[in-house]
């Protein structure tokens, strides 16, 4: 297991576990982030990646990038 920053760009990976604090665990939910979904790395530039979760792209931060664990 290791956080989602480390993920190499255009492989798919499968989401094991959501970390951080509950607000941040919700707003990731919502975006689409969930135990067991699937996600792949679409980019990364200066630590922000954009990445593809249930057919949408979406962009997050270095931050929430290290609280999901593939």
């Amino acid at each position: 297991m290791m956080p989602l920053v480390l993920a190499n760009r255009d492989e798919e990976y499968t989401i094991r576990k959501i970390g951080g604090s509950p607000e941040v665990k919700k707003h990731l939910e919502n975006l689409g982030f969930v135990a067991g979904g699937h996600i792949t790395v679409v980019s990364s530039i200066g630590g922000n990646l954009i990445v593809r979760v249930k057919e949408a792209r979406v962009a997050i931060n270095d931050e929430m990038a290290r609280c999901i664990m593939v």
